[in-house]
C-alpha cells in the first residue's frame, strides 16, 4: 500500500490493523515507517505477521558514497526518464528489459522507486527517502552488484519524475549515481499540465532532450510515448512524427511491438545484435 500523498490516513490504518487480523504480512512503500508504529506493530506479532517498510533506509554508517567505480561496470548502462512523474517510465523499462532478454540480450532493471522493488526489481534502492549525500553513491552500489552478479549485457536505470521538474530531484541524482551511457525518454503528447501540477505545462520535449544532455554526458537515443487520450491512429502520427523531427527511434512500450521497443537500443548498440541471433 502506499498512498499518493506519502502518509498514513485514519482509513489506511484501519484496512492495515483488519488485514493483519486476517493474517495478511504487509509490505509498505510510505515514508511513515509502520514498523516503527507501536498499535501497528503489537497487532503484527500478536498475529505472528511481518511488516515490511519498503522505504526504509539503511543506517547512514552503512550508506555508500559514489567513488567513480561505475564507470568500471561493463555492462551497457541506460537510464529510462520521462518529461513528467506518473508519465510510464518504469512500465516502459519493464516492458523493455523484457523486451531485450527476449532476444537473448541479458538485461537487468535497476529499480530507483518503492513500487518498482515492490514488484520485484531484484536490485536497486527507494530513492527519495535516502539523504541526497547518499543517492548517487547507493545507486551506483546497487548497479554494480547487478553486475557483479549478473554479468547483464545491458542495465536499465528507472527514471523518477523528470529532470526539469522542480519537486523532484531524483533524475539528477539518477544521472549522476548511474553514469549512463544513453537515455530513453518517455513523454506523453497529450498531457498539457504537469501531473498533479495544473498549474505547469508541461515542458517542450525537445528541451527536455536539451536539457538533459546538457546536464550529463549521455544522448537522448530513442523516444517512448505514452498514448493517453490518444487513438491508433494518433500514435502512428506521433511515432512517425517524433522519428522525423528528432531523427530518433521512437516506440510505444504498450501498443507497440516488443520487437519495436528493442530497436530503440539496438539501433544505437548494434554489436548486441551478434547476442540476438533471431534479429541478426
Amino acid at each position: 500500500m502506499a498512498p499518493s500523498n506519502g502518509r498514513l490516513s485514519t482509513k489506511d490504518r484501519k484496512v492495515i490493523l483488519d488485514a493483519i487480523s486476517l493474517g495478511m504480512d504487509i509490505v509498505c512503500g510510505l515514508h511513515e515507517f509502520l514498523s516503527e508504529d507501536l498499535e501497528i506493530t503489537s497487532a503484527a506479532a500478536l498475529q505472528r505477521v511481518s511488516i515490511r517498510d519498503i522505504r526504509k533506509p539503511k543506517p547512514t554508517n552503512e550508506m555508500r558514497l559514489f567513488d567513480g567505480t561505475v564507470a568500471n561496470v561493463k555492462a551497457i548502462r541506460i537510464a529510462v526518464l520521462g518529461t513528467d512523474c506518473a508519465i510510464g517510465k518504469r512500465t516502459t523499462a519493464t516492458l523493455l528489459a523484457k523486451a531485450l532478454n527476449a532476444q537473448g540480450i541479458k538485461t537487468i532493471l535497476i529499480g530507483t522507486g518503492q513500487t518498482g522493488l515492490m514488484q520485484g526489481a531484484r536490485y536497486g534502492i527507494a530513492m527519495d527517502a535516502l539523504p541526497p549525500q547518499f543517492c548517487c553513491g547507493e545507486l551506483e552500489g546497487a548497479i554494480i552488484s547487478a553486475s557483479n552478479n549478473e554479468q547483464p549485457d545491458v542495465i536499465l536505470i528507472e527514471g523518477q519524475g523528470a529532470l526539469s521538474h522542480p519537486a523532484f530531484c531524483t533524475s539528477a541524482f539518477i544521472l549522476r549515481g548511474s553514469q549512463p551511457h544513453a537515455v530513453i525518454l518517455q513523454h506523453a503528447p497529450k498531457r498539457i499540465f504537469r501531473c498533479d501540477f495544473p498549474q505547469m505545462p508541461m515542458p517542450d520535449l525537445s528541451a527536455e532532450i536539451s536539457l538533459i544532455e546538457a546536464f550529463s554526458s549521455a544522448k537522448v537515443i530513442g523516444l517512448t510515448i505514452n498514448h493517453e487520450e490518444m487513438t491508433d491512429f494518433e500514435i502512428d502520427k506521433t511515432i512517425a512524427a517524433y522519428s522525423f523531427n528528432f531523427s530518433l527511434p521512437v516506440s510505444d512500450a504498450l501498443s507497440r511491438s516488443q520487437e519495436q521497443l528493442a530497436e530503440l537500443v539496438l539501433a544505437s548498440y548494434p554489436e548486441l545484435r551478434s547476442l540476438a541471433p533471431t534479429i541478426q
